[in-house]
């Protein structure tokens, strides 16, 4: 049974009628410390929900940033068991929402009922395995809808429509809608249809849904805001970790949370 803090702040943010800031960090990227700060950072300036990403050697949805900084955070030695120790430091001084980012290669290296459960135990609301489409293995499937974590979905803009609502109505916590085709990257041009495209995935869908790959400029929070229950940021904020370190990253969150605010 979940006891996850995803929906009623998804509640609060209906109520507040405004969409919701998800920003994404690798775990151990550049280190233990840079991401201590960042999540801590992250949930001062008022994120929604945090998606924490557990660094893996092949992550195939995600462009050259993601992968980068994932095959960063794995040279500096970073483990799960690192990546729950964070998490349960988060849980000290903040309750927001935190879903776990992984591709199942590393559930499995530990066990996926253990990973779950000392997910859940570090702190964990949500977990969003990337290569586990709907049907593929749906004893692995139910486990996680059962488990105390929100199983969260993604639904791509090649969906077809009758397995969106399929995906929709078994997803949990909320619904992860792919901007575009392809892997993670910030983009300067977001496509013209993906407003439409939110629309119909929220028409159909139970839970939230939210929009991530591709989202760089507050601009593009503003529209994508306009469309969806929340956006998901993740290379844009990792560039610019890069760029400027964890301040910079912070100031960027910022204003990314100010354009969703109407502030900026």
């Amino acid at each position: 049974m979940s006891h996850s803090r995803i929906g009623p702040r998804f509640a609060r943010l209906t109520a507040e009628g405004r969409a919701g800031f998800i920003p994404y960090v690798t775990a151990g990227y550049p280190t233990l410390d840079h991401t201590r700060d960042l999540l801590a950072g992250l949930a001062e300036l008022g994120s929604d929900v945090i998606e924490l990403g557990i660094p893996f050697s092949d992550p195939m949805a995600d462009g050259p940033t993601i992968q980068r900084s994932s095959q960063g955070a794995l040279d500096n030695g970073t483990t799960v068991d690192d990546v729950f120790g964070l998490l349960a430091e988060l849980r000290r001084c903040s309750e927001v929402p935190v879903v776990i980012f992984s591709y199942l290669n590393p559930l499995h290296a530990r066990g996926v009922e253990t990973f779950v459960r000392e997910a859940a135990e570090a702190g964990a609301d949500g977990i969003l395995p990337t290569d586990l489409p709907l049907g593929a293995d749906p004893a692995l499937e139910t486990m996680l809808l059962e488990s105390p974590l929100d199983f969260v979905r993604l639904v791509a803009p090649t969906t077809y429509p009758a397995r969106v609502r399929e995906i929709a109505r078994s997803s949990q916590g909320f619904v992860y809608y792919i901007a575009r085709t392809g892997v993670t990257g910030a983009r300067v041009e977001l496509r013209s249809e993906l407003a439409r495209e939110a629309g119909a995935v929220r028409a159909v869908s139970p839970v939230p849904v939210a929009v991530g790959f591709g989202v760089s400029t507050p601009e593009h929070a503003r529209a994508v805001g306009a469309a969806a229950d929340a956006v998901v940021v993740g290379s844009a904020l990792v560039n610019r970790l890069d760029q400027a370190g964890v301040e910079g990253s912070l100031a960027l969150a910022a204003e990314l949370h100010g354009a969703l605010n109407g502030i900026g």
